[in-house]
């Protein structure tokens, strides 16, 4: 039986006139911090995401829309997503002013595989990491408000766009992924077995996955999702139960046809990193490992030490390095003011955690799988 944890919610940032998406920015969420729930069950990261679903308002460009009668949310009477906080949402009425800057090109001291997921924008910050880090995401469609719009010319890191759930406005998507062409990856559906996440079950994560597709087709994007995990969904908590029943579920909904999927995201906080993605590898796909760190609460030795987390992470990054079928990874997470879990990267501004310089300076493959 796999627990949770839960991560609160740190406020809100409204929309600014203009916003830069950077190819190479940096993410939209608030410090995170982790409460265990079930006791001897092993942890599971929800943190600052609890209201993503609900509102993008705490990111500088919001491509949420409330949902229409005929989204996948309201189709199926499986779908129990989080639909009803659209109400909080302060999106802007139009599209800001975007405008690409361009990173420098991958660094040959440095992974390309490598980031982390965390509401970047701080300028230290990013000059901290950028030595070994080349990634991250906020679980949002856009970059924090606050992120300098020199940061991809300056650090080369790759800001990457998320879809969390199905609130999101079709056409406006689009527009910004065009006239982004940088952006090349497109995060989908977080955790949608965990009640307190995108919270979907298969059939109505299969009625939906069409307009991932649309989206894809018309911009050129490649899809990274859904972002599976082990779960607390009722009959779906773990991920291979409710990726086999989305398949089946869009089969028979789109004659036979599979769902486009080019890559498939997962999250782990435990030992044993290795043998779930390969329980996964049954779906043919490569992996984005888009949040991990190890929390372990049953029996065994539990991470109660930055000494003990650093060398979970050693192994886990060999891990995700030495894989050929694991594309990006990313360690979560930057900072929060209570570490019970001693994962944070990022210690006062610009300045980086033992555990952050412990990540940058990792060894790697050497391999630039940049290619979609």
């Amino acid at each position: 039986m796999r627990g949770h944890v839960t991560r609160p919610f740190h406020g809100a940032r409204r929309a600014p006139r203009a916003l830069w998406i950077l190819v190479g920015l940096t993410a939209c969420v608030d410090s995170p911090g982790r409460v265990q729930d079930d006791a001897g069950a092993t942890p599971r990261p929800v943190d600052a995401r609890v209201a993503r679903d609900a509102s993008r308002s705490d990111d500088g460009l919001s491509l949420d829309a409330a949902p229409s009668p005929g989204d996948a949310s309201t189709e199926d009477d499986a779908a129990t997503e989080d639909v009803d906080a659209s109400t909080e949402r302060d999106a802007a009425s139009e599209l800001p002013d975007v405008r690409i800057v361009d990173a420098r090109p991958p660094t040959p001291n440095r992974s390309a595989k490598r980031g982390i997921a965390y509401n970047l924008r701080d300028p230290g910050d990013f000059a901290a990491l950028s030595g070994g880090v080349s990634w991250w995401y906020n679980w949002g469609p856009s970059p924090d408000v606050g992120t300098p719009d020199e940061v991809g010319a300056r650090y080369g890191m790759d800001y990457m766009p998320m879809l969390w759930n199905g609130n999101f406005d079709d056409a406006r998507t689009v527009e910004l992924l065009r006239a982004n062409p940088g952006v090349r990856f497109l995060l989908l559906l977080n955790e949608p077995n965990l009640t307190s996440q995108a919270n979907m079950r298969p059939q109505a994560a299969a009625a939906l996955w069409p307009r991932y597709e649309a989206v894809a087709e018309r911009t050129g994007v490649a899809l990274v999702g859904p972002a599976i995990t082990w779960g607390t969904l009722a009959d779906y908590n773990d991920p291979v139960v409710w990726m086999d029943a989305f398949y089946a579920e869009y089969r028979e909904r789109n004659d036979g046809r599979e769902p486009r999927i080019d890559y498939l995201a997962f999250h782990w906080y435990d030992y044993g990193l290795g043998g779930q993605l390969d329980r996964l590898k049954k779906y043919g796909k490569a992996f984005w490992v888009t949040e991990f760190a190890n929390w372990h609460s049953g029996d065994g030795p539990h991470i109660d030490s930055v000494e003990a987390q650093k060398a979970q992470m050693t192994e886990m990054v060999a891990e995700c390095e030495s894989r050929d079928d694991v594309f990006r990874y990313a360690w979560f997470t930057g900072r929060w003011e209570n570490d019970l879990h001693h994962t944070s990267l990022l210690g006062a501004s610009g300045e980086l955690t033992e555990l952050g310089r412990h990540y940058v300076a990792l060894p790697f493959s050497g391999a630039d799988r940049t290619a979609h």
